[in-house]
């Protein structure tokens, strides 16, 4: 089985659903050929009962709450393979920080094709992955999102899955979407510890072409379906969605902008507002609402620099609790640092990128944010990664903790879901470069500036080098 999808999680796609009579005529004639004898293509390696129970499932510590709080989501590779030596070291890490969420996609970013031809299932990926969780005591989470070929005009068969990117963004078209629920429920029979679920990703195929805006509708019926049929496999399971990128603009920019949702940072969408609006108003029910997004414009620009961009998280985060009357929100990716034409984010010192990653989750939590996931995007092989929360597990000495990893099990640790957070005195001639989150036991206290600066904080006198992150116990 090889590993599927994409490192990339920020990229902003808009491929249009195979919708309309070409693609409806694509959907019959496979359909129909799917109904001739020994038509479907192969199903060697597959089995009927897919929501059999998986291995040994964990048993939850605590009652399921509509929160997880702050973890990684799993990318196309990850500490699941390579070296024993490296994955086991990766294992006892996690481990070590039991209950550190982790997300994974249900196909593509290291899963392969659940259902390649209908009724007959292939999970040993996702089972890998989901062993993988297990044994580093994680909360799992998965992300269901993308769906197999036959049930969005394409073929059927163990060896006809296509796995561009245009494919896997392909949204399953209206007359799947309760197959689609279907393969959700048998997902959450399979793995009967995982109690939270997100419905699909970025409304990925839900773009409407002929209208210039998203397909609200029919992601939110698919949504809807979706929830009604975990909920009849077990009600004490968690649902959301809807997952949409809070994009936004220049604040100059008129053309698809609101006229209201607005800062220094930028403008949002209008067509997001939109399509979230839609969604919160006809969905069948929600135990958390979902977002992503990043500080930066579509156009890659920092507004006014790349720490005050941050307040494009709270802003969000706050408009999107009113929105919803405080349902607990996730943010499942959330993005400092623009990514270049390969979606590569390199172009930072390891320092700096931990700072401003240090002041998104700053913003995130003074918003009212509950959960997120660091999108986690480690090499296939060995050699440098930028951003990653352990080294390239392909090699035995790899699997090593890096800055981020410290910096988001820390936060996790420190600030879960329902921490009371508290005011703390700054006292430095460059305050204003000074960022400061503070619970009754932990201060986190982030130097924005490039250079180094003494501060007093919280009674304490620190000096901090450019860009340092620290840790204060109260």
């Amino acid at each position: 089985m090889g590993r599927h999808g994409w490192n990339s999680g920020a990229g902003r796609w808009r491929l249009t659903a195979l919708l309309g009579v070409g693609a409806a005529a694509l959907a019959l004639i496979v359909t129909l050929f799917q109904a001739l004898p020994g038509g479907g293509g192969g199903t060697t390696g597959t089995t009927r009962d897919g929501d059999k129970v998986h291995g040994t499932p964990a048993t939850p510590r605590n009652p399921t709450e509509p929160y997880v709080g702050w973890g990684f989501t799993h990318t196309q590779y990850s500490a699941d393979e390579g070296s024993a030596t490296a994955t086991d070291r990766v294992t006892h890490l996690l481990a070590k920080d039991a209950g550190l969420p982790q997300n994974q996609a249900l196909m593509g970013w290291g899963a392969d094709n659940p259902e390649p031809v209908k009724g007959r299932y292939d999970f040993g990926a996702l089972d890998r992955r989901v062993d993988f969780m297990r044994r580093s005591g994680a909360t799992p989470v998965i992300t269901l999102c993308c769906s197999p070929d036959w049930m969005k005009g394409g073929r059927a068969g163990v060896n006809n899955t296509d796995w561009s990117q245009a494919a896997l963004e392909t949204a399953p078209t209206p007359g799947h979407y309760q197959d689609y629920a279907d393969l959700a429920a048998t997902v959450a029979r399979r793995y009967p510890d995982v109690r939270h679920f997100i419905v699909w990703n970025e409304f990925k195929g839900f773009w409407n072409n002929a209208r210039g805006r998203w397909d609200y509708e029919g992601y939110t019926t698919l949504y809807n379906l979706v929830y009604k049929a975990l909920k009849a496999v077990n009600k004490d399971i968690m649902v959301g969605g809807p997952y949409l990128v809070m994009d936004s603009f220049d604040p100059r920019q008129t053309d698809n902008a609101s006229a209201t949702l607005k800062g220094s940072w930028g403008v949002l969408d209008q067509r997001v507002v939109d399509a979230f609006d839609y969604w919160n108003t006809h969905k069948a029910g929600a135990d958390f609402v979902v977002v992503d997004g990043s500080s930066y414009t579509d156009d890659d620009d920092l507004l006014p620099d790349e720490f005050a961009a941050t307040r494009k998280l709270t802003y969000v985060s706050q408009w999107v609790r009113a929105q919803t009357h405080d349902l607990p929100l996730w943010w499942a990716e959330y993005y400092v640092e623009p990514a270049d034409g390969t979606d590569a984010r390199d172009g930072w010192t390891e320092a700096h990128r931990v700072a401003v990653q240090a002041t998104g989750m700053m913003a995130l939590v003074e918003g009212g944010a509950d959960s997120g996931f660091y999108w986690n995007p480690e090499d296939e092989k060995g050699g440098n990664c930028a951003g990653c929360l352990w080294t390239t597990t392909d090699s035995d000495d790899g699997g090593r903790p890096e800055p981020m990893y410290d910096l988001v099990s820390r936060f996790s640790r420190a600030f879960p879901p329902g921490t009371r957070y508290e005011t703390v005195s700054v006292a430095t001639d460059d305050a204003s470069g000074v960022r400061v989150l503070a619970s009754d036991r932990t201060v986190l206290v982030v130097n924005t500036l490039d250079r180094p600066v003494s501060a007093r904080v919280d009674g304490k006198r620190l000096d901090l080098t450019a860009y340092e992150v620290e840790w204060l116990t109260r």
